[in-house]
């Protein structure tokens, strides 16, 4: 299956070989891929949080878990999610001071690519309404 993307910071996963394993990660950005967010039955919408009524419930849904159920699913990526989650650490820097200082971070990359992606969107959508 080609064309997963990292659920967190939207890298390709291509490299990666089909099975995974428990404890596969993101080369980017080091997050656990075998994860409820990961799979095609994640379902925030219902309470367990996924559509697979046999699987087994998994409390973490961004950890690492032994599910037979889980099969990646490609549009894991949020994109809104990663910006507000940048927008939020970017909140957070101008309350308490940039702790890290660390801007050439994956996360703060994948936000980087996200906003210019939203960027380009909003003046496409511009451009043909009329």
């Amino acid at each position: 299956m080609s064309g997963l993307v990292c659920y967190r910071c939207g890298a390709a996963l291509d490299s990666l070989s089909l099975p995974w394993a428990r404890r596969d990660e993101c080369p980017r950005c080091r997050a656990e891929l075998h994860v409820c967010r990961m799979c095609t039955h994640y379902a925030p919408r219902l309470s367990r949080g996924c559509d697979e009524d046999d699987a087994p419930d998994v409390r973490d849904k961004e950890t690492a878990n032994f599910c037979d159920y889980f099969r990646p699913r490609p549009d894991a990526f949020d994109a809104g999610r990663a910006a507000a989650s940048a927008a939020a650490r970017a909140e957070l820097a101008k309350l308490f001071g940039d702790a890290g200082g660390d801007s050439a971070s994956p996360i703060a990359d994948a936000a980087d690519a996200e906003n210019a992606s939203e960027r380009a969107l909003r003046e496409a959508e511009a451009l043909f309404k009329r």
